[in-house]
C-alpha cells in the first residue's frame, strides 16, 4: 500500500487505546538518511475556544502507528 502525503492529511487519527480522536495529520518528520517516514503530528486542541491558542501538536512516532485504513489512522501510544 502507498500513500502520498495528501492522502494521509485527509485521515482522522484515532488512539485505540482510549478511543480518543486526536484529529487529522498535519505534518509528517522524514528521516532523510533512510527516506522513511518517523512520525506524524496532529495539530493541538485549541484552548478557551482558540482565544488563548492551541496546545503542542502530538508527535505520533512512526511506530505507533497499527492501521491505516481508507478513512482512519489508528496510533498506539503515549499522547505528548
Amino acid at each position: 500500500m502507498t500513500v502520498n502525503f495528501s492522502e494521509l492529511r485527509t485521515k482522522e487519527v484515532i488512539n485505540i487505546e482510549d478511543g480518543e480522536r486526536l484529529g487529522f495529520v498535519s505534518d509528517i518528520t522524514l528521516d532523510t538518511m533512510s527516506g522513511k517516514i518517523s512520525s506524524i503530528s496532529v495539530p493541538g486542541a485549541y484552548k478557551l475556544l482558540g482565544l488563548i491558542g492551541r496546545e503542542d501538536d502530538k508527535v505520533i512516532p512512526w511506530e505507533n502507528i497499527k492501521k491505516i485504513g481508507d478513512d482512519l489512522i489508528i496510533v498506539e501510544g503515549d499522547k505528548n
